[in-house]
Formats: C-alpha cells, structure tokens, sequence
C-alpha cells in the first residue's frame, strides 16, 4: 500500500512539474519577442524589465505557487536600494522579479548567460560575475555602482550563490561587494528573508510544487555617513536581519 502511494505520489509530482516547465516556458516564448525589441535601447529597458516581472507573475498564477510577502518595511518607489537576500533556490530569481516592483539589476553569476534565449536577456538586463575571476569581479562592482548612480536599485545574493551546505543556515561571512557598493554610494540595504522558496522546486531532483513561498522584507540599513571601516559591522548586522528570521521560521531560534 505504501509502494502504491509513493508511486502515486512522485506520479502527481511529475505530472505537477511537467505542467509547470510548460507554463514557464509557454509564457517566456510569448513574451520573448516583446522583451527582444525593448532590449534593443537603453531608454526602453524599463518596458523590458517590467515585461520580465509580468511573466514571473503569470508563472506563480498559472503553477498555482502563491507567495506572501510580510512587509516590516515598504521600500519607497522613489528611492533605490541593495536589495540583500539569503540563497538557497533558483526560485529566487522569478520570486523577485514578482515582489520587487522597483528598476533594477541583479548581480548574477556569468554562467547565467549560457542558457538558450534566456542567458540573453539576463546578459542585457542584469550585471554578471565570474567570481573566481578578479578582473570580473572588479567589473562588477564598477557596473553595480553605476547602476547605482543611474537610480537603478541592485538585487544581490551575499552569499555569492547557492553555496550553504547547512540549511537553513546561510553560508558566513557574506561577500563584501554588496556593502561595499552601498557605503561607497551612500544607498540603504535592505535585507530580505526567503524562507521556503526550496519548497517550489527540489534542488536535486528538479522536481516541482505547489504551494505558498513566504518572504519578509526586513527595514533597511542606512549607510549614510558609514566608511569603509564600518563594512565588517554593517555586514554582521545585515547577516543576522536576513539568518535570524529563517531560523524562527524553521523554529530553531
């Protein structure tokens, strides 16, 4: 009895995960030749960005994955930010591009550019790194800080990936590029947490499901008037607004 529902069980969970790569595919298509040609000028990338957000929302509509987002801090349309998050899902990516309504660029790995179609578009809207590259991390942070000063905010994972190997514990000390940028421009971080996102998708079987993903966005750290020899205290206390809460969510704090 238990072979016959276990075999029923991973059944529905293909069955589940075939639905959701159709949908996300099926949207991205539809949507890839606007993305395209809003891609092609600098003044229209906006569009493109908001036409990214549209596909991660109609994704988690039609996948049936809801995600609720608790706001400690409601982050000001007019102000740009360093978005800071803990990783530990490449549900992570399409969850922020659905909750984070400000012009933005993720700091991304530059493997992401490899991927068919979609390492495109990543390519021209975000900021990538090779990060066992010094030269590539360099330029990076330059892009980053000028993407700062343009008014764009940036999304950064500190972690630097998906590296933990202790979940829910987030990998520590966190990588300096992201405090770094925001003390050097003087733009509050604003950490959030990402408790289940691991939930959607099975890191080692790919295997999918519905459900609902909770996320808290934490009040910002303000940099002004911080130097650089504030860095190793601001990014304690950013690491432990973004660890603590998971760890109460997960009940170990």
């Amino acid at each position: 009895m238990k072979n016959k529902s276990s075999l029923l069980s991973s059944l529905l969970k293909g069955l589940y995960t075939f639905w959701a790569g159709l949908v996300f595919v099926l949207i991205f298509l539809s949507l890839y030749p606007f993305i395209f040609v809003f891609l092609q000028r600098r003044s229209w990338k906006r569009v493109a960005h908001r036409l990214v957000g549209l596909w991660g929302q109609l994704f988690f509509l039609f996948a049936g994955i809801r995600i609720k987002v608790t706001h400690h801090f409601k982050p000001d349309p007019k102000q740009n930010y360093v978005f800071c998050a803990n990783h530990f899902s490449y549900v992570d990516i399409a969850v922020v591009v659905v909750i984070i309504r400000h012009y933005f660029s993720f700091v991304g790995k530059n493997a992401m550019k490899k991927i068919p179609l979609f390492g495109y578009l990543y390519a021209r809207l975000n900021i990538l790194v090779d990060r066992s590259d010094n030269n590539s991390r360099a330029s990076s942070l330059s892009r980053s800080i000028r993407a700062l000063q343009s008014g764009r905010s940036i999304i950064i994972f500190p972690e630097g990936g998906i590296v933990s190997k202790n979940f829910p514990y987030m990998a520590n000390p966190l990588k300096d590029g992201a405090f770094i940028m925001a003390i050097q421009q003087q733009v509050p971080i604003v950490p959030m947490s990402f408790h289940n996102n691991h939930h959607a998708m099975d890191e080692k079987t790919m295997m999918m499901k519905p459900g609902t993903l909770h996320v808290e966005i934490h009040p910002p750290f303000e940099t002004k008037g911080l130097t650089m020899e504030d860095l190793p205290v601001l990014r304690e206390k950013v690491f432990e607004s973004i660890q603590n809460p998971i760890l109460a969510y997960y009940g170990l704090k």
